[in-house]
């Protein structure tokens, strides 16, 4: 059988170990893989490369089309971006599949409720774009981009998944009850996708009420699709019902290449000790086994796994002092090649479709929009009531009226009775036109930032667009 180069990068603080327990595995199988070697992480930041991502292994992912992939260290509060999500958004791996099911021999306080579900994540855009600005000295702002292809093909891939697993139930999980533009994208963009996928039940959740009702009663989730930030929190805490972070595998795909990783990262604590569990890792190799049509060698790996948990071999995490260490329970896991769990079965898996690019459905393009004023957001320490008369002198004669002022999204001009809002040096200032009939020129509002600028500093701008007479912006809290 012709062999298959997969790039491996073997990552930072336990992911040389975990890794090469995964390489060890894929090899004991007879799996037609050979792996070609790979760096990024930690030592490419030291190296001065601010990416964390070298030329050469993009090279090599781009030349391989697959990856299996260490966790890598991220600066957390500073310094380069995370070399991860750099890996997901340069090859477009947009969709995120995180599986948690509860294993034999790993007690939870769980354990017996047949935890079996997968978390599915769009993975390459929201906040994680990663597009932020201080815009004052004192306030961060980042920029959450929810786009409709995005949405369509995470959606898809959610009913894809459940199709390929026999899955009855798709749950959208979004925080649309405050974010109605972005993250209610999510919501309708699934209610629409479900109508392709009839015999398979779409519901939505608040995603705080499906946190809230992971912990109490996981066993009634079975596929849970969810924009980029919520599904990485969403998918740590699901793994936790199951034993942790050690259990927890994933996948990263695109339409052409796939990138396979652990969810857990490098835990540098314990790095070198020879005691981490690479069962993540293990499972995350059966992932890339199946995504490569190695069906009866992913099935072998987890079946191994199952019945060396059910043996009561175990790593330190699961086990304390009475656990084995990583190379020891690797052992035991490749002896048991072969061998079937006598408590637990593998789901049955069809190949994933994953949604053709050309088949996504864009936006209406038939809509009229309009624009009927501006937001200005300026710097100032003035007081709202200072600020607000200031603002109308400036514009005094123009097209444009000052509606209101807010600070951090709260109305604080005109006041409303009784409000006491905490104001910072960052003010989002509404313009509108006088003339409802009129339509904003772009003259008039390079006129309005050179008036505002004659006496603020400026720092971001924003068209208040209509779409179908419909406000297609949100207001401040306070706002009429």
């Amino acid at each position: 059988m012709e062999k298959t180069t997969v790039t491996v990068i073997r990552g930072d603080g336990i992911g040389p170990e975990v890794v090469d327990a995964a390489v060890r595995l894929v090899e004991a199988t007879g799996a037609p893989v050979v792996w070609e070697e790979a760096a990024a992480g930690a030592s490419m930041f030291r190296a001065g490369i601010t990416s964390g991502v070298p030329q050469e292994t993009i090279d090599s992912i781009a030349r391989t089309r697959v990856a299996l992939k260490g966790p890598l260290e991220t600066p957390v509060g500073h310094g380069g971006k995370s070399a991860n999500v750099t890996l997901r958004k340069l090859f477009e791996t947009y969709a995120n599949i995180r599986p948690v099911r509860e294993l034999p021999g790993v007690p939870t306080p769980f354990s017996g409720r047949g935890i079996d579900l997968v978390v599915i994540r769009e993975n390459v855009e929201d906040l994680y774009a990663g597009i932020e600005h201080m815009q004052t000295a004192d306030v961060a702002q980042c920029l959450k981009l929810i786009s409709r292809p995005g949405c369509e093909r995470i959606a898809r891939t959610a009913f894809e998944y459940a199709r390929a697993e026999g899955r009855g139930t798709v749950t959208c999980a979004t925080k649309a009850n405050i974010m109605k533009l972005t993250e209610g994208m999510l919501k309708r963009v699934v209610e629409e996708v479900s109508a392709d996928y009839p015999e398979i039940r779409a519901r939505h959740l608040i995603v705080d009420d499906c946190a809230h009702q992971l912990v109490r009663r996981p066993e009634q989730f079975d596929v849970l699709v969810t924009t980029n930030m919520n599904g990485d929190i969403l998918s740590d805490l699901a793994s936790g019902l199951v034993g942790g972070l050690g259990f927890a595998p994933s996948a990263n795909l695109g339409d052409d290449v796939a990138i396979f990783e652990a969810v857990h990262g490098s835990a540098p604590a314990i790095a070198g000790q020879g005691t981490a569990n690479p069962t993540a890792m293990m499972l995350t190799a059966v992932l890339l086994l199946r995504h490569l049509g190695h069906a009866d060698a992913a099935t072998d790996i987890e079946q191994a796994i199952a019945a060396t948990l059910e043996a009561g071999v175990t790593t330190p995490d699961v086990d304390g002092p009475g656990g084995v260490g990583t190379r020891e329970y690797t052992d035991a896991v490749i002896a048991r090649l072969g061998q079937r769990s006598a408590t637990w079965e593998s789901r049955p898996h069809r190949p994933l479709r994953l949604p053709a690019a050309d088949t996504l459905r864009p936006a209406d393009r038939s809509v009229y929009r309009s624009d009927g004023g501006v937001d200005v957001f300026i710097e100032s320490r003035l007081a709202p009531a200072e600020l607000g008369p200031i603002l109308e002198g400036l514009v005094a004669g123009t097209p444009l009226a000052l509606k209101m002022i807010s600070n951090r999204g709260t109305q604080v001009w005109p006041a409303a009775a009784g409000a006491g809002t905490y104001c910072v040096d960052h003010f989002r200032c509404r313009f509108v036109l006088r003339d409802d009939a009129a339509l904003l020129a772009d003259g008039m509002v390079y006129d309005l930032l050179r008036r505002v600028g004659s006496r603020f500093r400026w720092m971001h701008v924003e068209k208040l667009a209509e779409l179908d007479g419909t406000p297609a912006y949100s207001r401040a809290q306070g706002e009429n």
